[in-house]
């Protein structure tokens, strides 16, 4: 049997479309509890790089997702 003739398993929930919105409110509300750790009890400012680092990567992240998908390089469906 050669390689073409196997079909792909999937697990029923690979299949099964994810809410896309949802995501992208969950991942700007976590950039913005993120940012309000600001007001801790912490001193120096690596904790607040670090801080602003993940913040903005969650943001960034939801922009080239959204990017992306409006210039059909993803599947809209997921």
């Amino acid at each position: 049997m050669s390689a073409e003739e196997h079909e792909e398993v999937y697990a029923p929930d690979q299949l099964k479309p994810g809410n896309r919105r949802r995501g992208q409110k969950g991942a700007i509300i976590s950039a913005i509890v993120i940012l309000l750790f600001f007001w801790g009890n912490h001193e120096g400012n690596t904790e607040n790089i670090w801080l602003v680092v993940f913040a903005v990567g969650l943001v960034v992240t939801v922009i080239a997702d959204a990017v992306l998908r409006r210039r059909g390089l993803r599947p809209s469906e997921q």
